[in-house]
């Protein structure tokens, strides 16, 4: 069944470049045939203006301005060490009682065929 469907999706794909050669080639030889078109005139370039002159810079610039140095920031005071936690020991847990077995449930047979 999968070898039906790849071997249709092929043929169709084989067709439609087919059908889209046929029309191309009919296209072109329209265009061959047509009886010489009149030249297009060529239209007037357009003139740029002239772009103004940009000003000359400084070679060199001004220097920046210095900033001011800080002052060293004061240490951090010493953080008291917290105390360890502990947690109390766990209580034991209680056996869970056993399970019951659960039942089978009864299933029926097909009847006989004759």
């Amino acid at each position: 069944m999968a070898a039906y469907s790849n071997c249709s999706i092929l043929f169709a794909i084989i067709a439609l470049l087919s059908l889209s050669c046929i029309t191309t080639s009919r296209a072109a030889r329209s265009l061959l045939q047509l009886p010489n078109l009149p030249t297009i005139p060529s239209l007037p370039q357009p003139t740029v203006p002239q772009l103004p002159n940009i000003p000359n810079f400084p070679a060199a610039l001004p220097p920046l301005p210095t900033l001011p140095t800080a002052t060293p920031l004061p240490s951090l005071p010493t953080l008291p060490s917290v105390p360890k936690m502990t947690l109390p020991p766990m209580p034991s847990m209680p056996s869970l009682p056993n399970m019951p077995a659960i039942p089978t449930i009864p299933t029926l047979s097909p009847p006989p065929s004759n």
